[in-house]
């Protein structure tokens, strides 16, 4: 069975850009992750440390999160660092980290980078 831990879409103001108003100013960011774990224990036992506890993985990506970096694949690249250092039991990471409204002279909804590791 695959089974999956997820963050939906969370929301984080940070200081990521090339541009220095982007580190000054600061904008919006959007992160969602999808972490391959085995939740079978915890579908049996409804107790929590026979899972992922997807608050501590919310605070882990809001560590990473809050240190700036002028690449977007930096920061996504430390976010998955952390995660398999302090969850070795993952086997999969799914991640989007999106710009909301990048200054780029173009109306989107965002830019960014998408990365999966594993299986």
């Amino acid at each position: 069975m695959e089974s999956y831990i997820t963050l939906n879409e969370v929301h984080f103001y940070a200081f990521h850009g090339v541009l220095p108003q982007e580190r000054n100013v600061g904008g919006d960011f959007v992160v969602s992750l999808r972490l391959g774990y085995d939740i079978s224990r915890a579908m049996q036992s409804d107790n929590v440390s026979d899972t992922l506890n997807y608050a501590e993985v919310y605070e882990l990506v809001k560590r990473e999160m809050a240190i700036p970096s002028q690449l977007l694949e930096h920061v996504a690249g430390r976010i998955i660092r952390a995660l398999e250092t302090a969850y070795p039991a993952v086997t999969s990471i799914d991640l989007t980290l999106t710009k909301v409204n990048p200054p780029m002279g173009a109306d989107c909804r965002g830019a960014g980078v998408e990365v999966h590791v594993g299986e």
